[in-house]
């Protein structure tokens, strides 16, 4: 069975089908991965055929699930991506951060990674395969959420860790760091707060937010062959957010010391 198979983690959310989306365009079949098995199957069937859209019920914090979720993409042809794309952020201040929560966000956004990549690693081997983790700003910069910035600054070093001990089997390992994306979370956000988007453009340089499909894109360039030479990066698709911040630099170009 020479199928190519993209695994992608957290696939019944807004970023995860978009990925799953992209992706299908050069992969054979795309396993999509929740927690949330009903979502799972309902991404699938919304995306396409059984025989491309495959759903699996698991939870990525678990070794004893993750080591089931290779056998099933094992059965189903061979595995050349894994994007680990799964998270959620709980506290907003290291304040409101308990000790569940800093374990709870860490053991999501962090160790889940490491758990997928270990129970997919030889098969990724075999077909000098792609790993795209999908990190953020906030593990880049203080943004707030303090235990989730915290675990995705880790993902991103856990990405390097990748890039260099396993690039010697073909092995690419890559980060993609999203800024606010308008997700349904955030679209519930503007139904309370109508000004929301308009309040959170203004900080970034392209006066606008990211669209799932910006992160799909971003994962589809990574893990294909026009980056067939890059490794251990991290790409953020933030709108410009970390190269400076929109309303500051207005600040600044309007004060006397310009």
């Amino acid at each position: 069975m020479n199928r190519s198979v993209a695994i992608i983690t957290g696939a019944a959310g807004d970023i995860g089908r978009s990925i799953a989306r992209r992706l299908a365009d050069d992969h054979d079949v795309v396993l999509l991965v929740d927690i949330d098995a009903s979502a799972a199957r309902k991404a699938a069937e919304e995306l396409g055929p059984a025989e491309r859209f495959a759903a699996l019920k698991t939870d990525v914090t678990s070794e004893i699930d993750t080591a089931e979720m290779a056998k099933v993409a094992a059965g189903l042809g061979v595995v050349r991506t894994l994007v680990n794309n799964a998270g959620a952020a709980r506290a907003v201040s290291l304040h409101d951060t308990t000790p569940d929560i800093w374990r709870a966000d860490n053991a999501l956004n962090l160790e889940a990674a490491f758990l997928c990549f270990r129970a997919v690693e030889d098969m990724l081997k075999a077909s000098k395969g792609s790993l795209v983790n999908i990190a953020s700003v906030n593990g880049m910069a203080v943004f707030g959420h303090p235990a989730y910035s915290a675990a995705k600054a880790g993902l991103l070093h856990f990405t390097r860790l990748v890039a260099v001990e396993y690039g010697k089997f073909g092995i690419r390992a890559n980060a993609v760091a999203p800024g606010t994306v308008r997700t349904q979370a955030w679209e519930a956000r503007a139904n309370a707060n109508p000004n929301v988007f308009e309040e959170a453009r203004r900080w970034y340089p392209l006066q606008r937010v990211v669209d799932p499909a910006d992160v799909a894109n971003a994962v589809a360039f990574l893990a294909g062959p026009l980056a067939a030479a890059i490794t251990g990066v991290c790409l953020p698709v933030d709108c410009g957010l970390t190269a400076g911040q929109a309303e500051l630099a207005h600040t600044f170009s309007q004060s006397d010391h310009y």
